[in-house]
């Protein structure tokens, strides 16, 4: 960014604003509060952003988050001092486990009464550290311009993540001096794949029996690439916990999604494998199974492991690795492509089967009795109705394990999931997502429990005239926790959701459409009357409680855990 001298002088906060435009950042979510006015103003005035107001610091979280995760961008959130960063921080949270660059602005008491315990003081500093990359406090107005630059530069390099900002109420208004020259916002440093390192990999997968790829979320940019090295190689491909949109799930190399409550069958390829390359993931519990996976195949009784990954802090973190490349995945995984190697061809075609047999509904789940639909019966309606390209946001919850297993992602960018497990993410995303990407679907899928959390964001959609849909499996339960008390203590307590509700009601009174669905046929004419209506449309999907995940019912659980006890 350049000098720009001007007679009108600057407050802190048109440069704050003029640092992010100048980054490429285009919006900023928040609760308005009285710590930061002067942001606000500055936000809204400028020609390259948009300002967007929600009705909890929650969801102006999750929608920065998910707007960063969709666009490659950091995006923006603001929250007030104490309560607004208490209510801001799942969101953030959330870009945490979820490597995803945000920059968070959180007004902080006047400097003239930082730590008096004044009216809603917090040390902020000391809250976010644990769940950003860097968290500072700034006491200079003058100072912002620069912190800001450097908050830009933390988010975004490396493993991404956000970064906290906290501003005490006096400093955005003041005027400063011209900021002077900051540094530039260049993509930030990709280091290549050494020359030894590629030669090695490509002669290791080469001569593998078994060589398996677990692509997470820093393949996310790199898919052209992952699908040049697995075809070039032959190696399956598993995705990591929800990072399923990284590799086409219609390729007949792709083998599953390591998720909660991954079947045995669909294991068995990464249990047997070799080699496996892990490509820009961190190998979190989900995804090895409990820290389990990968293992197994190798003439040691382990898979050798390598890990390809930005951030050297993240190899072999968790796993013992052969070799550790510190590396952008997109381009160590082109050098692999193009190694003077030649692999042999290898069958997949077992593998790829048994992934995709866990993906059909069972025999008579369209046809479920009781006035309830199926689980199934629901991702089923939504893979005959819904573009391909949809982008799906989806909320945590068991009914998602009907989502991973049903719903394809055939196109790139076309998943919005927290690997941290939030509760509360699918409308707020759906909203950002719709946003970022105007011509495209998107869809929100979300339980009963988490609409209630944050459905209020369809007013935010409502409101910026975005027609969006939000697609709630309504079973009157916390599914996930019913699920573990009943097959641990064999009884559940503080997990019913009074009901059914009248949801469709519910966004009526937001100022959204509203449908209630009880059969397929209903469904599928709520979700295609959806796409077409241009209004943001919530279709209440009422749902089997007995159905509690794809393998199990709650009677069985129920009676195995008490069994068991």
């Amino acid at each position: 960014m350049s000098d720009h001298p001007s007679a009108t002088p600057q407050t802190a906060a048109d440069q704050v604003v003029a640092v992010l435009a100048a980054a490429g950042v285009r919006r900023c979510y928040t609760v308005p509060g009285e710590s930061f006015l002067e942001l606000l103003d500055a936000f809204d005035r400028h020609p390259d952003m948009r300002l967007v107001s929600t009705r909890h610091e929650g969801g102006a979280g999750f929608m920065a988050e998910a707007d960063a995760k969709l666009t490659g961008v950091p995006a923006v959130a603001a929250a007030t001092r104490g309560p607004g960063a208490a209510n801001l921080a799942v969101g953030v949270h959330t870009a945490r486990q979820d490597s995803t660059p945000m920059v968070v602005f959180l007004g902080q008491v006047e400097t003239a009464h930082l730590g008096r315990e004044a009216f809603q003081e917090v040390d902020l500093t000391a809250f976010y550290s644990p769940i950003t990359k860097w968290a500072t406090t700034v006491t200079r107005a003058d100072r912002l311009a620069e912190v800001t630059a450097q908050a830009i530069r933390v988010a975004t390099s490396g493993r991404p993540g956000p970064v906290a900002i906290a501003v005490p109420g006096d400093l955005f208004g003041q005027a400063v001096p011209p900021a002077g020259r900051l540094p530039g916002f260049a993509r930030p440093p990709r280091p290549a794949l050494d020359g030894d390192d590629r030669d090695r990999l490509a002669a290791w997968l080469a001569a593998a029996e078994r060589p398996v790829i677990i692509a997470g979320g820093g393949a996310r940019d790199a898919r052209a690439e992952l699908v040049a090295v697995a075809e070039r190689y032959r190696a399956g491909v598993y995705t990591a916990w929800r990072r399923q949109d990284v590799f086409p799930n219609d390729h007949p190399l792709y083998l599953g999604h390591l998720g909660l409550g991954c079947p045995a069958p669909v294991l068995e390829g990464v249990e047997r494998a070799d080699a496996v390359l892990v490509a820009g993931c961190r190998l979190s519990d989900i995804t090895t199974q409990g820290y389990r996976l990968p293992a197994g195949g190798g003439p040691d009784g382990r898979s050798r492991v390598a890990q390809i990954d930005i951030e050297p802090g993240q190899v072999g973190a968790v796993t013992d690795v052969w070799l550790g490349a510190v590396a952008d995945t997109a381009r160590a995984l082109a050098a692999l492509a193009d190694a003077p190697v030649s692999a042999p061809d290898r069958d997949w075609s077992a593998a790829n089967r048994a992934w995709r047999e866990t993906t059909v509904p069972p025999a008579g789940a369209a046809g479920h009795p009781g006035g309830r639909l199926h689980p199934w019966a629901v991702v089923a309606a939504m893979r005959r109705v819904l573009p391909a390209d949809t982008v799906v946001t989806n909320d945590a919850g068991n009914f998602a394990a009907f989502l991973h297993r049903g719903w394809l992602f055939r196109h790139p960018r076309t998943q919005l999931a927290p690997t941290s497990g939030a509760m509360g993410y699918a409308v707020p995303a759906a909203v950002a997502a719709k946003l970022a990407e105007p011509d495209r679907a998107v869809t929100a899928v979300v339980g009963d429990g988490g609409v209630l959390m944050t459905g209020q964001e369809l007013e935010t959609a409502v409101r910026l005239g975005l027609p969006v849909i939000v697609l709630v499996f309504q079973n009157g339960l916390y599914g996930t926790i019913a699920m573990h008390q009943a097959r641990e203590l064999g009884r559940t307590a503080a997990v019913d959701i009074g009901g059914p509700l009248d949801l469709a009601g519910y966004a009526r009174g937001l100022g959204a459409r509203g449908a209630t669905a009880t059969t397929p046929e209903e469904l599928e004419k709520a979700l295609a009357e959806a796409l077409t209506s241009g209004l943001p449309t919530l279709i209440d999907a009422r749902t089997d409680p007995e159905i509690i995940s794809p393998g199990a019912t709650m009677t069985e659980l129920l009676d195995r855990g008490r069994n068991a006890g």
